[in-house]
């Protein structure tokens, strides 16, 4: 009942920038978190940023001054704007929202990711 779409991916070279995006629809009571997480290929998955309900965010210490995470409520919607992107950024990039359907617990869903590389 509920999805998450990712768009933005593709090939920058170093020193570029990009910008992703996700939207959440489908039987949404409300969202609360919403991220952005990464995975290489031999590591495990690890979270970006995230940014609350009220617009507080957090980064990873590896992206912090060089990303920045936003969201818009009206569209159910959070970007993420990479500058200064280095090789260690190439992952496949997840959209992730905590959210509730009507009459459910929180739950964390995923979009089916987007693929970032950095490279010459």
């Amino acid at each position: 009942q509920v999805q998450l779409v990712e768009s933005g991916g593709g090939l920058v070279q170093p020193g570029g920038s990009l910008r992703l995006s996700c939207a959440a629809s489908g039987n949404i009571f409300r969202i609360y978190t919403m991220g952005w997480y990464r995975q290489a290929p031999g590591k495990q998955r690890e979270l970006v940023a995230d940014i609350s309900s009220g617009s507080r965010t957090n980064y990873a210490a590896s992206v912090a001054g060089r990303f920045t995470i936003s969201r818009d409520n009206a569209k159910n919607a959070v970007y993420l704007q990479m500058n200064s992107l280095k090789p260690e950024d190439t992952a496949v990039y997840y959209c992730n929202a905590d959210l509730t359907a009507w009459g459910t617990d929180v739950m964390a869903y995923w979009g089916k990711g987007t693929l970032v590389t950095v490279s010459s």
